[in-house]
């Protein structure tokens, strides 16, 4: 049995009264490729952001690595070898894709910079055609490539992955959710993703959970969920693939 590298128990976090997760309990377990679906405002963000300390989980307990992150500040829960790619990419428009890229090995001392670099080109060779470029003027799937980048540059231990398919093009997602299947299984990358593309996120996934109204309500691998009736009918028919 792999080693459990992040353990949520009965995560409760508020956005003023609402209570917008609701003793959330979830594992990833090293080497996994970990994915949380449900629909929009289910709270899959918002367990993201409140695993990254912001907002703070107001009940429950945060682990990573054997250390309680609950109330740690987001830059010293980055420096223990956790990295996101946000929602809605966030890219450093005004600065070049390479400049971005070096953002990410901020954390790092730099020593592995030129091999990382060269293995995010590998990954994503439109960076380093765009390698100058400001990243404000890539396109959408540019700039997703860009964000995982950026969080690959910092080396984590976990990648955590908010919703990367979002409003791109068919072609440009099945190359992102291919280069995660790479970095997993070539690397041995664990990966938290969470995703509205339902198809493609339990494809991907070694395990499971589907989030309604800030609870998991369902987990299972990948192909479980994948094969459930239920979970067909709310996030598969009427064109999920």
């Amino acid at each position: 049995m792999s080693e459990t590298m992040l353990q949520v128990r009965d995560v409760k976090t508020y956005y003023g009264s609402i209570c917008a997760l609701k003793g959330v309990s979830i594992d990833v377990n090293q080497g996994e490729i970990v994915t949380l679906i449900g629909s929009n405002g289910a709270g899959k963000s918002t367990l993201m952001m409140t695993i990254c300390g912001s907002p703070r989980a107001r009940e429950g307990s945060i682990t990573f690595m054997g250390t309680d992150i609950s109330r740690m500040p987001t830059h010293q829960i980055m420096r223990l070898g956790l990295a996101q790619s946000p929602e809605g990419r966030r890219v450093f428009p005004r600065m070049s894709v390479f400049e971005n890229l070096q953002m990410g090995s901020e954390i790092t001392d730099g020593t592995m910079f030129d091999q990382d670099l060269e293995r995010i080109f590998e990954m994503f060779p439109r960076l380093k055609e765009r390698r100058d470029q400001r990243a404000g003027t890539l396109s959408g799937g540019e700039q997703q490539m860009l964000a995982i980048g950026r969080a690959l540059m910092m080396r984590p231990k976990l990648l955590m992955l908010d919703e990367p398919s979002l409003g791109l093009a068919p072609l440009i997602v099945k190359q992102i959710f291919d280069a995660i299947r790479e970095l997993n299984k070539r690397d041995g990358l664990t990966v938290f993703l969470v995703e509205q593309n339902a198809f493609h996120a339990l494809k991907l996934a070694h395990r499971a959970y589907v989030m309604v109204n800030g609870e998991i309500r369902m987990s299972g691998s990948g192909a479980e969920l994948l094969a459930n009736p239920d979970v067909r009918a709310a996030y598969l028919e009427g064109g999920g693939h």
